[in-house]
């Protein structure tokens, strides 16, 4: 009975960290680096998860509607590294974000670069081998 539980232990442990990677993709798999974008908007959201993070922005569109859109970030780790911590950002604070939009044309971003009021750039965006530099 012991050794089928410590079993069952092993398996859990090792099957988690296959359970996160599978969730992370490529830039080229979601994101087209043909087609860059600049929004601005107000922060509605923020997810600092893992392997990336995720901004939520309501943006008003040419014809006046207000559109929440998803922005990929890079994890909370490489965020902090650059400077953006929980501090950093708040819940209705309006940016700008440039990057590349989804190939499915939702309002899904990959971000790049984010800039604050006060004109601060960060680069948000992951170092991935696919992904484009700004």
């Amino acid at each position: 009975m012991l050794k089928s539980a410590a079993a069952l232990v092993v398996v859990g442990i090792m099957s988690t960290p296959v359970a996160r990677l599978s969730a992370h993709h490529s830039f080229a798999a979601e994101f087209d680096a043909t087609k860059p974008i600049t929004l601005r908007g107000t922060v509605t959201k923020i997810e600092r998860t893992n392997p990336h993070g995720w901004l939520y922005l309501d943006v008003m569109e040419p014809n006046g509607a207000v559109n929440n859109w998803a922005i990929e970030t890079n994890a909370p780790a490489a965020l902090a590294r650059r400077g953006m911590t929980k501090e950093t950002l708040a819940i209705g604070t309006e940016v700008k974000i440039e990057g590349f939009r989804a190939k499915d044309g939702s309002r899904m971003v990959n971000g790049t670069t984010l800039t604050f009021p006060d004109g601060r750039d960060l680069f948000v965006g992951s170092t991935t081998t696919d992904s484009p530099y700004k």
